[in-house]
């Protein structure tokens, strides 16, 4: 058990900060695999089997109430009178409150406290009766992590141990001698692998947002493309530009032009040559973009990837599709449903700009939009 709980804090601090879709207070329904095992008076077998369903309830971005029902079984060998197998099938009904240390990150660490009601049945026990018991508690500590897998969908790993409130739950009462800390109470750990999905997820945060590049923008690369696109020469006003982006106003007359155009074209999402990352002055655009599908929820859209004509034909395809791909990863993570959006790469076909100069091809390589409606 040390040894999975070091890997488990090894696998938590070992991921970057990322663009995870976060609620401020979302609903979601967690289910899985449990193996637990007892430590009592008994010989206890090292692998026994469950399953678990929880139903959670985000009050914040980092907090959360939970409630479980937990299915699980024991089994060990209880040498008292004669040596036979024991088991013990219980059903765990918990209640337990949920902290996220790191939410924006690829894998985000938690911890949880709580309770829990027993109802269990013994079989071949010692000098319990072999009957089914009803009204036991459970102390409850947890430790864990998820992963996002895809728009909604986290999978999830947990470690936990629990202390039951008599001596008799393993079939044997023997004074001082069970706990998983040496005491009179019997206790078990589990380890559950599972997965969570968010049916509501609830208002959107943006509590992120700044980890996703709101505060690496390159004023120098805005300058230029603000410049770029100016009718005359004119001064950058940062402090403007940082507190549109950061707000993420939205306004009216924007909102029906996008419903309307043919192409939305996301001026500053560009990418270095033969690279589908997206540059640290893209962020804020596509920020300002999720708000905008957000506040049209049933907007469609279909993401187009571009490149420049340096390669052959077959690369800049793929590495367009590879463009659209990670545009599409990011508005999904920031709270866009997948099902709303599609990928399509057009490689150097439909050139913006003349590819007979750096400054031509860099405008080249980008992101359009095309609003398919509702």
């Amino acid at each position: 058990m040390k040894k999975l709980f070091f890997v488990l804090m090894v696998i938590s601090f070992s991921f970057s900060l990322t663009d995870a879709q976060i609620s401020k207070d979302g609903w979601s329904v967690g289910f899985g695999a449990v193996s637990p095992r007892l430590f009592s008076d008994i010989t206890a077998d090292d692998l026994n089997f469950g399953g678990r369903l929880f139903l959670e309830k985000n009050l914040n971005e980092m907090t959360a109430v939970r409630a479980s029902v937990d299915y699980l079984m024991f089994t060990g060998v209880n040498v008292a009178p004669a040596p036979r197998k024991f088991t013990n099938n219980t059903i765990k009904f918990g209640l337990s409150g949920v902290y996220t240390m790191a939410p924006c990150m690829t894998f985000s660490p938690y911890f949880g406290v709580g309770g829990s009601i027993l109802y269990y049945t013994l079989k071949n026990s010692g000098n319990v009766p072999n009957k089914s018991y009803f009204g036991e508690l459970t102390a409850d500590i947890f430790f864990g992590g998820r992963m996002m897998l895809g728009d909604r969908w986290y999978g999830t790993i947990e470690l936990g141990q629990h202390t039951v409130s008599t001596d008799k739950f393993d079939g044997t009462i023997a004074p001082g001698s069970g706990g998983f800390f040496g005491g009179p109470l019997d206790s078990y750990t589990s380890l559950s692998l599972g997965f969570l999905y968010y049916f509501e997820p609830g208002e959107y945060s943006t509590m992120c947002d700044d980890d996703a590049g709101l505060s690496k923008f390159d004023y120098a690369k805005i300058e230029e493309i603000v410049k770029k696109y100016a009718a005359a020469p004119t001064n950058v006003d940062y402090n403007k530009i940082e507190d549109i982006v950061k707000k993420n106003c939205v306004t009216g007359t924007v909102k029906e032009r996008v419903m309307t155009a043919g192409n939305w074209v996301l001026v500053g999402v560009n990418f270095e040559f033969g690279k589908s990352d997206l540059s640290p002055e893209s962020y804020p655009i596509l920020v300002n973009a999720v708000q905008v599908l957000i506040s049209n929820p049933d907007m469609k859209v279909e993401i187009q990837g571009h490149t420049d004509n340096i390669g052959s034909d077959s690369f800049n395809k793929k590495l367009s599709e590879q463009r659209a791909e990670t545009v599409k990863r990011f508005l999904v993570a920031k709270g866009v449903a997948a099902s709303r959006l599609s990928t399509v790469g057009f490689g150097s076909s439909n050139p913006v700009s003349d590819n007979k100069t750096a400054e031509g091809r860099s405008l080249n390589r980008r992101i359009e939009f095309k609003v398919l409606g509702k």
